[in-house]
Formats: structure tokens, C-alpha cells, sequence
């Protein structure tokens, strides 16, 4: 998929775990590790705004495209 979830590098330049940001945005560590690993087909922008908030980011900060 040409779309990349950048979200382990955001979580450590904040120092972060993915189970800290879990609680904090209240998603399941399921739900964010398979959105972690590139697996989900879909993101909510409820979740998208909440993890955003979180990380003091903006959503291409958290995603990427590279072209095939």
C-alpha cells in the first residue's frame, strides 16, 4: 500500500508508547498497533483529530505516500 503510517517515529521524538498514546485517545492497543503496522484499510477522523491532539502533530505528519 503506497500509503505509510509514520507513527513509530512520532512516538519516539515524544518519548511515547504506543500504549501510553492508547489510554490518552482511549483506542484499544489492538486497534492502534494494527493502524502502527500499516494494516488498517480505513482511519476515523475522530481517531485521526485525537491522535493529532496527542502528538501535537499535524495528519501528514502521521502519514505519508510513496509511490510505487
Amino acid at each position: 500500500m503506497p500509503i505509510m503510517i509514520k507513527l513509530d517515529d512520532l512516538l519516539h521524538a515524544r518519548r511515547m508508547t504506543l500504549t501510553d498514546l492508547a489510554t490518552r485517545v482511549d483506542i484499544t492497543l489492538a486497534n492502534l498497533s494494527i493502524l502502527k503496522t500499516g494494516k488498517a484499510k480505513a482511519i476515523r477522523f475522530s481517531t485521526l483529530e485525537a491522535i493529532c491532539r496527542e502528538l501535537e502533530c499535524q495528519p501528514g505528519d502521521l502519514m505519508g505516500f510513496a509511490a510505487d
